[in-house]
């Protein structure tokens, strides 16, 4: 017997199927109440509104899973890169190693972008932030490529492999050029025989006279951080990526605005605030204690600590937080900053306060650490985010556009305005 639930509305009883999933999470299905019954559901900023069916990710925040397609994390991180867990995003199962081959071939060959993409960057004033430009340069990319940015439904999925590694590949190097001219640095050009990251970091920090050589160990915890943010279900960007396709935008304008929903400080920056807070702290001339004792105290708010959606643990937090402790164990780095992220790190695994209201170091605080130690500069973090998102975005993206009976979205509202008014009279002279 099927389940449903039942409703009472004005006396009369309404009953509403209940949908299963596959990991046996419960949904009341609201799609026929506004038709059946005049009402709607209010649900202030979707924190437990289903708005849609996916196959890409499941999250259990009170135990602290994490998977993609079915795979733990934990099993990805240990056995997989990033390019290995973006095909599985994108595509639905591992690859083979022919297919990963084949991946990365197609990844390489698009990393050059076409010469008359560089006069853009002319237009954007130094102060500009790299978010807004890749946003806009992503959305640039698209006229560039008509056929696969049609706003054809069906002819933009027949282009789907192409576009997909078009994006992964381009948005590495849009970033590096973003962060070269509010600089005033030459371009570096891709380098196809480095990995993913190590190209990456070619782009940015290659001098015309010395070649970048990253250490193994930032290339690896890098390529964590990437992996670990390839997608996490229906957060704020993705569910901007996922409304902007249902209108039928290609997918270089969907992903064009996941990136400006991702730049949102609420969203995206958690990893910059861990930074600005660190900073403030020392330069307060406090080694963190007296930050301790102002947080206990309410008098200073944690950055990079505690998750809305992990209430126990944040399981890519562990995995980022050995990656973030080889990295510095094997570069030998120094920094005041990274002494105050230690005690305060030490104090939310051991003060009885912090584990009472389970303020635990997430992923956003190992990723802050790790991303200053590579050198990349705070207003790049954000970039670095969307960098690893791109699969996430292209998967759900695939999602609404091959689904025929996807509906554009369309949230409704609850009215609170001023109710009708007469329009005064006025005098004509």
């Amino acid at each position: 017997m099927e389940e449903s639930a039942k409703l009472t509305l004005s006396g009369k009883e309404y009953e509403l199927p209940v949908i299963t999933g596959t990991e046996n999470e419960k949904a009341v299905d609201v799609r026929a109440l506004r038709k059946d019954t005049g009402y709607i559901t209010f649900d202030d900023g979707y924190g437990n509104t289903g708005a849609c069916e996916s196959e890409v990710t499941f999250i259990n925040g009170e135990e602290g899973i994490l998977r993609y397609r079915g795979y733990a994390i934990e099993e990805l991180a240990a056995k997989s890169t990033f390019l290995e867990v973006a095909y599985l995003v994108i595509y639905g199962m591992l690859p083979t190693p022919a297919q990963l081959d084949t991946f990365r071939m197609k990844i390489r060959d698009n990393l050059a972008i076409h010469t008359d993409m560089e006069a853009h960057y002319v237009g954007f004033p130094a102060s500009s932030h790299p978010m807004a430009v890749i946003s806009a340069m992503l959305n640039s990319l698209g006229c560039y490529y008509p056929d696969m940015a049609s706003n054809d439904r069906e002819q933009d999925l027949e282009h789907f492999d192409d576009a997909a590694a078009v994006l992964m590949a381009k948005i590495t190097t849009l970033a590096a050029m973003s962060f070269r001219a509010k600089r005033g640095l030459p371009y570096n050009f891709p380098n196809p025989n480095l990995r993913y990251v190590e190209n990456f970091l070619h782009l940015m920090f290659s001098k015309p006279y010395a070649e970048f050589v990253a250490d193994e160990s930032v290339v690896k915890a890098l390529d964590l951080f990437m992996m670990l943010h390839a997608d996490h279900e229906q957060n704020c960007s993705t569910s901007t990526v996922r409304m902007v396709a249902s209108g039928g935008a290609n997918m270089f304008a969907s992903a064009s605005a996941g990136v400006s929903a991702l730049w949102g400080p609420l969203h995206g920056g958690a990893n910059m605030a861990v930074i600005d807070m660190l900073t403030e702290i020392h330069n307060s001339g406090d080694d963190g204690s007296r930050f301790i004792e102002d947080a206990k105290n309410g008098r200073a708010r944690l950055m990079g600590f505690g998750h809305r959606v992990y209430k126990n643990f944040d399981p890519r937090a562990k995995i980022l937080g050995e990656a973030c402790e080889n990295m510095l164990s094997s570069l030998g780095v120094s920094d005041p900053l990274l002494d105050i992220a230690n005690r305060l790190k030490e104090a939310a695994l051991h003060d009885e306060y912090f584990i009472k209201r389970r303020l635990y170091p997430n992923v956003d605080f190992y990723s802050g650490i790790i991303l200053k130690t590579a050198g990349i500069p705070v207003d790049m973090f954000t970039v670095m985010f969307a960098i690893g998102r791109m699969p996430g975005w292209i998967a759900h993206w695939k999602e609404i556009a091959a689904n025929p009976k996807g509906r554009i979205h369309r949230p409704r509202q609850v009215y609170t305005g001023a109710t009708l008014q007469s329009f005064p009279s006025i005098e004509v002279r």
